[in-house]
């Protein structure tokens, strides 16, 4: 699990004689590229978000970043909405262009881990990739981000697995992510419209409870940052149109001393003698 905001990537493993999962360590990300939201075209330096899967031909041992692992993007749902993207990795040497760097040492560990994990039987893994931890509080701020409805989508995944610990199954119809839904025979088309589907009724109630929840939350939130907002843009209206009389009287008061020095050159020059000059005619006829 990887949480862009909080700069951290989490390793889970199944519970030994259990289905869920815990976390077995976590790692500070050395540098990912980009800003909070998915990947949207190839040459963006965006890290992806959202969920991903990770089978034994995507490591790479001898990678130019010590070591490395495709996170395999684009992904039925960024196909599906027309976006492009290359060797989108988690890899080491703490530089990034897109990817989730670690350091070497890091990635060693994970590396090591992710092979381990499918030697062991797995035939891939889940990488799941969020903006932030996606807790009410962090909705209510985040609630006016041009990508709020995607990580809504997102956030669904992930309060299956708070719920669960279990990575949910991932589908893509509709152009949108499905977690945990049984199509039964039909099968599925990311852009075409999904199929009727079933979900457990336990994991039905317990979101259903979850949702109420932090929707209390995340309303309560939204109105008190709605009013800090407000306050705020209040405020720097005010500081604006201060600066902006102040500026005024400024440029009135330079307007007036260049006036004032204009009219007192101008009275100057009023009050200044006048030289006459005196012509002698001669009215004498005689010639000298």
């Amino acid at each position: 699990r990887i949480y862009k905001e909080e700069n951290v990537l989490e390793v889970w493993k199944k519970k030994r004689g259990s289905n869920q999962y815990a976390m077995l360590a976590d790692f500070e990300i050395c540098k990912w590229s980009g800003k909070l939201g998915p990947k949207f075209k190839e040459g963006d330096r965006q890290a992806p978000e959202g969920f991903y899967f990770v089978a034994p031909g995507q490591l790479n041992p001898r990678s130019s970043y010590h070591l490395s692992f495709n996170m395999g993007f684009p992904n039925s749902f960024a196909r599906a909405h027309g976006r492009t993207g290359t060797h989108l990795m988690i890899h080491g040497d703490c530089s990034s262009a897109g990817c989730y760097s670690m350091t070497d040492a890091q990635v060693e560990d994970i590396y090591a881990l992710a092979r381990e994990a499918l030697r062991g039987g797995q035939s891939s893994f889940q990488i799941q990739a969020f903006p932030f931890r996606m807790t009410p509080e962090n909705m209510a701020r985040k609630r006016n981000h041009a990508q709020f409805k995607f990580w809504q989508q997102i956030k669904e995944g992930y309060d299956h697995f708070e719920l669960t610990k279990v990575p949910p199954k991932v589908n893509v119809c509709g152009k949108a992510y499905q977690f945990n839904k049984d199509f039964g025979e039909a099968r599925t088309s990311p852009s075409a419209i999904c199929p009727p589907s079933t979900t457990s009724p336990n994991l039905l109630t317990a979101y259903q409870q979850l949702q109420d929840s932090e929707n209390t939350v995340f309303a309560k939130l939204s109105d008190r940052y709605d009013a800090e907002d407000a306050a705020k843009a209040e405020a720097e209206r005010l500081a604006a149109e201060k600066l902006a009389l102040a500026e005024a009287e400024k440029l009135a008061r330079e307007a007036e001393a260049e006036r004032q020095a204009q009219l007192a050159a101008a009275q100057t020059d009023a009050s200044a003698p006048v030289e006459t000059a005196t012509v002698a005619v001669n009215t004498d006829n005689s010639v000298p």
